[in-house]
């Protein structure tokens, strides 16, 4: 790993971690954080209110050169990073100079030794245990990780959720199951081939609750099934990571369905809304996705996400529908540890719609910066809402050609199966000339608008 990484931060830092392009400016380079930003401090509404975040620390694991820390340490009053490539660790200095509150280090690859147990509010980390080839190493960060988190400290992590190459076929899931219904995953490569340091190990979700739950970390959520980039939250239990005792002082009541993704009071059975939430009142500050399980006309399903908007206010839990739930006043009820814990409360489940192919937008392979200029004679493509239930699937209905110039090797990669979200990889044709050319792509008998790229000589 350290070999590996040392090579990469030499070669070109910024392209390895933020992958947008070679070369990229400082500007561009932080600039890319904007998303994986917002997914990170999605998390700090789970801290009290009125939490003095000048005196919270935060930890990154797989820090690079910096591109997270340096806006975070606007945020917290200590951070910390740690990278097990020292050439990546001298480039988050320079990043970060000036930065009083923040420091690196460089670490075994491994471990957190160094830090004190029970001394870090909010550990994270991003891009990382992807490429880590060992799942082992990955489940021992994460035991380090709950050992320096302090009571009530938030965990917040992203691994490789692909399924394994030799399941290629199966139709994507919105949702994780049940843990009790579904043994723990065996260790799997990264798609596509043998693990190594830049195609780390996947996870499967079931297999990560079922860690958490033995390393007692409150599992708050999880999403991104089936893609890579399955994202969790946690939580070490303890005085700051709720409100109440603990104890459950009235039952839970559901005082409200909705859509997860619309707000709407109606829930289509499939399609990409078909995502519900409960508002629950009087629910144990201490339930977690492994403790709960949502009933749906009698059909169990594992939820996806606990939490609140207001400290006093429901707790929402999110679920993905069942498939097979019929249409028309449906009872959803909650179950704690198995048993009955809640109402029976309506839920008015409605037809799906049609699904609606959708053209995203278009970049090269390589520089995903480039506004439709296409110098790595590679172009990638970001279709959505394409009802086809595998990229497999896909590759045997999708055609494209550039001016009528059939494009011979497509790939496909599934982004989000709510959405049915892919990204095409298209090799332009070797004997293809630049210049300008119209990209015509085709699902099954649905075409999308001519695009207009430059093939570049470089």
């Amino acid at each position: 790993m350290r070999e590996d990484w040392d090579r990469r931060a030499r070669e070109d830092a910024q392209y390895y971690v933020a992958f947008g392009r070679r070369k990229q400016s400082r500007e561009e380079f932080f600039a890319s954080a904007t998303e994986v930003l917002r997914i990170l401090k999605h998390e700090f509404r789970r801290f009290p209110p009125g939490a003095d975040f000048s005196k919270l620390s935060a930890l990154e694991i797989g820090c690079g050169p910096g591109r997270l820390m340096l806006p975070l340490s606007e945020a917290f009053g200590q951070i910390a990073g740690v990278d097990v490539s020292g050439e990546m660790i001298e480039l988050a200095r320079e990043n970060l100079a000036g930065r009083k509150n923040a420091k690196v280090v460089q670490n075994s690859g491994a471990d957190l030794s160094g830090f004190a147990s029970e001394s870090v509010d909010f550990c994270y980390s991003y891009a990382v245990f992807q490429h880590i080839p060992v799942k082992e190493v990955v489940w021992n960060y994460l035991r380090e990780a709950c050992r320096v988190l302090r009571k009530g400290g938030l965990l917040k992590f992203q691994l490789s959720g692909l399924p394994a190459a030799e399941v290629g076929g199966h139709p994507p899931r919105n949702g994780w199951s049940l843990r009790s219904a579904v043994p723990q995953a065996p260790p799997v490569a990264g798609k596509g081939g043998p693990a190594d340091t830049w195609q780390g190990v996947n996870f499967r979700p079931e297999e990560v609750a079922h860690f958490l739950a033995e390393q007692n970390l409150q599992l708050l959520a999880l999403n991104g099934f089936d893609t890579q980039y399955l994202w969790i939250a946690a939580r070490k239990p303890g005085a700051m990571s709720t409100g109440d005792s603990g104890e459950r002082k009235v039952p839970p009541r559901i005082v409200q369905v909705t859509n997860t993704l619309t707000d709407d009071v109606v829930v289509p059975r499939s399609g990409c809304h078909a995502c519900g939430s409960l508002w629950v009142t009087g629910l144990d500050g201490q339930a977690d996705l492994n403790s709960l399980a949502v009933d749906v006309d009698g059909e169990l399903t594992a939820p996806c996400f606990i939490g609140k908007h207001a400290w006093n206010g429901p707790t929402q839990v999110n679920f993905y529908l069942p498939p097979g739930v019929r249409s028309g006043i449906v009872p959803v009820s909650l179950r704690i540890e198995g048993e009955a814990a809640s109402n029976k409360a309506p839920m008015r489940v409605i037809g799906p719609g049609p699904w609606v192919p959708k053209f995203l937008g278009v970049s090269d392979g390589v520089d995903l910066l480039s506004q439709r200029t296409i110098a790595s004679r590679s172009i990638k493509v970001n279709i959505a809402e394409l009802g086809v239930s595998s990229p497999e699937e896909l590759l045997r209905i999708v055609a494209a050609d550039l001016d009528g110039v059939p494009i011979e090797k497509i790939s496909a990669l599934l982004v989000e199966p709510l959405t049915r979200r892919y990204v095409l990889n298209l090799a332009v044709p070797e004997t293809l000339e630049s210049g300008l050319r119209h990209l015509n792509v085709r699902v099954g008998n649905r075409g999308f608008p001519p695009v207009l790229i430059e093939i570049s000589a470089n």
